[in-house]
C-alpha cells in the first residue's frame, strides 16, 4: 500500500463488533423470530434504519414508525433501539493496533453511518476515540455511505487526498464507493482479517 498517509475506519463490525442477534436472544427471542425482527429493522423497504442513521428522525420518531409498521414486534424493536449500548462488543486488539499506527505517524479518521444517539453510546468509553484526527458520521450531514457526498465531506473538512488514504469497511457497497473516489479500500470480513490487513501497512 504505497503512499498511504491516512487510515479511515468504519466503526460497526470494524472497530467494534455488533451483537444484534445476541441482543434479541437476551430479550427472549429465538431462531426465526430473531431473523424476522432483524429483517424488519435492517431491511425495511422504506429504509427506516437508514433514515435514523441520517439524523432525519429522532429515536422516539423512528420507534413510533417501527411500531406502526410492525405492531407484532413493536415492543421488541423499541427495546432494541432504546438499549443500543448492549449491541457493541469491544475489539481491544484492534484498538491497540490503531494506536500503534497513530504512533507511526498515520492520520486516523472515522467514516461511518450512525444515528447520533447510538454513535455516542458506542464510542463514549472506547480507546480508539483518543487516537482519531477527525470523523465524518452520517447524522452530522444527513448523508450516508455509499453516497459520494459523505466521502467528499471528510476529504474537504480535513484536506485529505483520496490517493493517500486507505479505507476499511465491512460492506462491499461502501468499499466500491471509496474506490470510485480514488481511495484504496479493504473489505473487513472479521476482526482477524482486519488485523492481518493492518499488518501490511
Amino acid at each position: 500500500m504505497n503512499r498511504i498517509k491516512n487510515i479511515i475506519f468504519d466503526v460497526g463490525d470494524v472497530l467494534i463488533q455488533y451483537r444484534w442477534r445476541d441482543m434479541l436472544r437476551d430479550y427472549g427471542l429465538q431462531g426465526e423470530d430473531i431473523e424476522r425482527v432483524g429483517s424488519e429493522m435492517f431491511d425495511d423497504p422504506e429504509h427506516l434504519w437508514s433514515i435514523f442513521d441520517l439524523g432525519a428522525m429522532s429515536q422516539e420518531e423512528v420507534i413510533e414508525e417501527f411500531r406502526r409498521k410492525y405492531p407484532r414486534d413493536g415492543e421488541t424493536i423499541a427495546w432494541f433501539i432504546s438499549h443500543g449500548e448492549y449491541m457493541s462488543v469491544p475489539r481491544p486488539a484492534v484498538w491497540k493496533r490503531v494506536r500503534e499506527l497513530k504512533n507511526r505517524g498515520y492520520g486516523i479518521y472515522l467514516l461511518s453511518n450512525y444515528p447520533e444517539i447510538l454513535f455516542k453510546k458506542h464510542t463514549e468509553y472506547v480507546d480508539f476515540m483518543e487516537d482519531i484526527d477527525g470523523m465524518m458520521v452520517s447524522y452530522m450531514i444527513q448523508k450516508a455511505k455509499p453516497d459520494a457526498a459523505i466521502y467528499h465531506a471528510l476529504f474537504k473538512k480535513y484536506e485529505l487526498d483520496p490517493s493517500e488514504c486507505v479505507f476499511f469497511d465491512d460492506r462491499m457497497e461502501n468499499i466500491t464507493g471509496a474506490k470510485k473516489l480514488g481511495m484504496q479500500a479493504v473489505h473487513v470480513k472479521s476482526q482477524q482479517s482486519l488485523l492481518d490487513d493492518l499488518d501490511l501497512l
